[in-house]
């Protein structure tokens, strides 16, 4: 029997009085919801497949709360993608093929829920031994760098993710000193200016960081004034990073077995070196640096050895960019050909490319410090790590 409708107001205000801990639990929920998945990111390993190990791209889910990932499992399958990256707003990965005669790169959709990959297309980078990409920040151009035949490469990329033939191919010139690895060119990163304005090309075999006017839109490239930076003779340039202040700029070199500091004149394109320091602590033989990362703070910068099987730290000097060292951090990873931050700069990602696991570290955010957590994950051959947060 219904009560009166005095009687029955009554006990729908009690009801709700009584409820009111609950509702307020439940209208905050969305939030600590949305608090907590910050900090869950999808983390790409690009492998090698040439010895059968591996069988492509591979994902993991990883926490930035608890340092802890999933065991990762394959996303898609493709031919030896030794360099893969996100696009603006993880919605696609592109992914380089380095095996066969001419190179490709491939385009993919990203399932955010599960990692996994809905290959699109897959178009020719005109070019041997494709082995870096980036994306410009509008995500409408994807630059490629071909290591073999020493050329750069522009491709439009279509509004559902695909890719275009190439708008823009530039093949470089010259030779460096050492005739064993710089008798021609040998294009080995490319990078974006964080302006958008302009695109940065390292070539091991110039000791040069060739720059180009970028106009996304149509992906294409012209020759900058001043047209490069350059590396001490013999250091082979390998990979660059950008401080987040976009006013300084860090090069790994692999044969130099250095880091060059740059600083970066964003209205002129130009760099400007103003330091180079050792990336090890003695001369190892058969030592070359790989990959290097800034800190999201600014404050470190990290550099791979392979060989020494290492990673050196280094704080900046916020006023002029320079680098002083902090640690040489052994990987417990041999061979450690890439690694990668995870977005909220707490943890480090070693990946060694000959004893197929990839090794988690805790970064001290005060010292720049790295500390093993003790997880190791099971992949086989990587050599890249690409963070998507979700």
């Amino acid at each position: 029997m219904r009560p009166p409708g005095r009687l029955r107001f009554h006990v729908r205000m009690t009801t709700l009085r009584q409820c009111a801990v609950p509702f307020a639990v439940l209208l905050l929920a969305p939030l600590v919801s949305r608090k907590a998945s910050a900090a869950e990111s999808l983390v790409y390993f690009g492998t090698y497949t040439n010895k059968g190990k591996s069988k492509g791209i591979y994902v993991s889910h990883f926490n930035s709360s608890t340092g802890k990932a999933q065991d990762p499992i394959l996303a898609a399958e493709i031919k030896s993608p030794s360099w893969v990256v996100v696009g603006p707003g993880g919605r696609f990965l592109y992914a380089v093929t380095e095996e066969g005669r001419i190179g490709s790169v491939s385009a993919f959709s990203i399932d955010r829920a599960t990692g996994k990959l809905t290959a699109l297309n897959t178009v020719s980078t005109k070019g041997n031994g494709p082995c870096h990409l980036a994306v410009d920040h509008t995500g409408k151009t994807l630059l490629a760098a071909n290591y073999d035949s020493g050329s750069t490469v522009a491709f439009p990329i279509h509004g559902d993710g695909s890719l275009g033939e190439a708008a823009s191919f530039i093949q470089h010139m010259g030779s460096g000193p050492d005739k064993s690895r710089q008798a021609g060119p040998h294009a080995h990163c490319t990078t974006v200016s964080p302006d958008n304005r302009f695109a940065l090309v390292n070539d091991l075999g110039l000791d040069e960081i060739l720059i180009y006017k970028m106009d996304p839109a149509k992906a294409l490239l012209t020759p900058n004034d001043p047209p490069f930076g350059k590396v001490p003779p013999g250091a082979g340039p390998r990979h660059l990073a950008f401080a987040p202040n976009g006013k300084f700029a860090y090069v790994v070199n692999e044969m130099g077995q250095s880091t060059t500091a740059f600083s970066w004149d964003a209205a002129r394109g130009a760099l400007t070196a103003i330091q180079t320091i050792s990336d090890i602590p003695h001369e190892v033989p058969g030592n070359d640096g790989a990959e290097i990362a800034v800190h999201p703070s600014g404050e470190f910068v990290y550099s791979s050895n392979r060989g020494h099987d290492s990673l050196a730290v280094f704080s900046v000097n916020a006023k002029d960019g320079k680098l002083t060292l902090v640690e040489y951090a052994p990987t417990k990873a041999k061979t450690p050909r890439g690694f990668g931050i995870d977005p909220s700069g707490s943890y480090l990602l070693a990946a060694g490319q000959d004893s197929d696991n990839v090794v988690v570290f805790r970064i001290d955010k005060k010292t720049g410090k790295l500390t093993p957590t003790g997880q190791v994950l099971q992949v086989a051959m990587p050599v890249c790590v690409q963070f998507l947060a979700l």
